[in-house]
């Protein structure tokens, strides 16, 4: 079981969340996960750095593996332009880029550039194409697509990495798992119910994924209290209220904050875990892996790093080992 950290931009500067990766590699995490958005899903949040400009830096300062989110089906990056920067990390940093989680996107980064948001079927064929425009490029092969929305004429990357990192695919539901199962790499997904969470992986597996990787991002709301755990979670991730269908479509962190106003606090009890001892972590991490999770994330909400990475050190990461 590899247990990592995940990198919110969402929430910190990129230069506060380059010090929290190495304090976290310091703490005794294994691997870092980082998400790839343009907008904060809440104006409260408000960070959202460049994950590939950022990724350079934050492999220099550390010695673990990372793996990222890449939205190859959105507009904002033609799957040319993200297999060029997969592979000049990966060839600048060998085995470092362990796996990209392909994902469609949402309205609230992609429609930025001025395209629009289309139905889901669309951004799902965007996905699976530009998955394998990114595949065989990074393969080190000639690309010419007619793709409809990925056109590519006589693509070739001429500075490979000699290991290119996994594909997995992102899904939030088992009908997206099902259809990544026939061909991602692997499969990375968010804490659910136990039942539910057993589905996902369920629907990857029987539909290709047996055997695979599978990655968990784990999130909880760290606090010394539980007072303290449930109001971080409510000022920081209300946005885990919001419904699966609506994940794609809201278009701006002001759209997303008026969605989640009639949250209350003690509704994000049933929503992100409030974890105020290390047993109660350790418990989290036990039900991901008897989901099947080899890997797994854990994205504290909370603003307090740097006590969250104590308490990890003490009484969870030591316990582990």
């Amino acid at each position: 079981m590899l247990i990592g950290y995940h990198a919110s931009h969402e929430q910190f500067s990129p230069s506060r969340l380059l010090d929290y990766v190495q304090a976290a590699e310091r703490a005794g995490f294994q691997a870092i996960m980082t998400s790839d958005h343009l907008a904060p899903w809440s104006s409260r949040q408000g960070n959202s750095g460049n994950n590939w400009a950022w990724l350079g830096a934050a492999m220099t300062k550390t010695t673990l593996p990372f793996g990222s989110l890449a939205i190859p089906g959105g507009w904002r990056y033609h799957p040319v332009v993200l297999a060029h920067l997969i592979a000049t990390l990966s060839e600048m940093f060998p085995d470092r880029l362990r796996w990209i989680a392909m994902g469609s996107g949402e309205a609230l980064n992609e429609k930025t550039v001025g395209r629009g948001w289309p139905n889901k079927k669309e951004p799902n064929d965007r996905l699976e194409a530009g998955s394998e425009i990114i595949r065989a490029l990074l393969a080190g092969e000639m690309v010419t697509s007619d793709h409809p929305h990925h056109k590519t004429e006589q693509a070739k990357l001429w500075s490979l990495p000699k290991n290119p990192p996994l594909l997995l695919g992102a899904a939030l539901t088992k009908q997206t798992a099902t259809w990544l199962g026939k061909w991602a790499d692997g499969l990375v997904t968010v804490r659910k119910p136990t039942n539910e969470l057993k589905r996902v992986v369920e629907a990857f597996k029987s539909s290709g994924g047996a055997g695979k990787p599978l990655a968990l991002q784990l999130q909880v709301s760290w606090a010394p209290t539980v007072d303290e755990a449930r109001m971080a979670a409510w000022h920081e991730w209300r946005n885990a209220a919001v419904k699966p269908d609506l994940l794609a479509e809201l278009k701006t962190p002001a759209e997303f904050d008026a969605e989640t106003r009639d949250v209350t606090p003690e509704e994000m009890d049933e929503l992100i875990p409030l974890v105020t001892r290390g047993y109660e972590l350790l418990d989290l991490i036990d039900e991901g892996a008897s989901c099947g999770f080899d890997e797994i994330y854990i994205h504290n909400v909370s603003r307090n790093q740097r006590r969250f990475l104590d308490f990890m050190t003490e009484q969870v990461i030591r316990k582990l080992k």
